[in-house]
């Protein structure tokens, strides 16, 4: 990012976590542009509002609000806060909202799911992921709750760079815009590895939330599912490990402790499921499963907690 030169930056998905990174960056004095769909209308009425128990009361209003991508200006950032379940129509979005050599960050959980969309997009587009460390949900139309963290790892995928320098330069501009706006943002050189990490909380904690139906509180309360929160997450990390991804020790025990300190908290896919929306199964549990598979390692508890929430999303819908 050029001195004293805000890039243009499109929001595509402005639930919770599109929202919330999204009004940070426009508070920040970002040029911030927001897709939306079923929210429009509160939104360009309304604006949009964050509740953090981290900043405080936010507020965003007007807002640049859009029905759609062909309403929006080029952007030269394009930020994806839509679940991975949306991923196929996400192409023609992006390619209509992208800037000539835009770059487009994943803002989403699970392993690979940059995959799908990378032979839709044009070459000249940089695409790289996003993981978010943060207790954030909607709270209603426009209205965003933000409980506790915030942090972004980010990784290059894959595009046009010609070497690895020039692949971490352009990391390092997205964590750059993430700090302009007060959120805690590391650059990864390794972007399998940061969603391998990331995998050792989402695994455990979204699954059982809708499996057991309870938040972190009384999960972390019960003896018998914190012993399957910490199996589970040895998994994760032997699943990684197999892949040959080095996740650092004592890294799953830092998690925990965390989860413990952290204020009571529904993760993504309790409120997924509540809603009767499709589960983000294929991206936390089946990739990494088959991944695993093929290195040789078999992951018994993920799959477990897999075929019991595969289950329960199919009646569910």
């Amino acid at each position: 990012m050029q001195a004293g030169v805000k890039p243009r930056i499109g929001m595509i998905g402005t639930g919770a976590i599109g929202g919330f990174y999204g009004v940070m960056l426009a508070r920040a004095g970002f040029d911030v542009h927001f897709l939306l769909r079923s929210e429009f209308n509160a939104v360009a009425e309304g604006g949009l509002q964050v509740d953090s128990a981290v900043h405080g009361a936010l507020a965003l209003n007007p807002v640049q609000a859009y029905r759609s991508a062909a309403e929006m200006p080029p952007c030269d950032w394009l930020l994806v806060g839509a679940k991975t379940t949306s991923n196929a129509e996400l192409a023609p979005v992006i390619r209509q909202a992208a800037a000539p050599g835009a770059k487009v960050l994943l803002l989403q959980n699970g392993l690979d799911v940059e995959e799908a969309l990378r032979p839709l997009l044009p070459d000249s587009l940089h695409l790289l992921g996003g993981l978010c460390l943060i207790c954030v949900h909607r709270a209603g139309p426009g209205v965003i709750t933000h409980q506790a963290l915030g942090a972004v790892n980010i990784g290059y995928h894959i595009g046009p760079c010609g070497d690895q320098a020039e692949r971490m330069l352009i990391v390092e501009e997205a964590a750059t815009l993430f700090r302009h706006a007060g959120i805690d943002a590391q650059a990864m050189a390794d972007l399998q590895q940061a969603r391998w990490q990331k995998l050792v909380w989402n695994v455990p904690y979204n699954g059982l939330s809708v499996l057991l139906g309870a938040s972190t509180t009384p999960l972390m309360a019960d003896a018998a599912s914190r012993e399957l929160i910490q199996a589970l997450m040895r998994e994760v990390v032997q699943g990684a490990q197999a892949c040959g991804h080095h996740i650092a020790p004592g890294y799953a025990d830092y998690l925990f402790a965390m989860t413990e300190k952290m204020p009571d908290y529904w993760p993504s896919m309790h409120h997924d499921h509540l809603h009767k929306r499709a589960l983000e199964l294929e991206a936390i549990y089946a990739r990494p499963l088959a991944a695993a598979k093929a290195a040789g390692c078999a992951l018994p508890k993920i799959e477990a907690l897999y075929q019991a929430l595969a289950f329960m999303d199919r009646h569910n819908r």
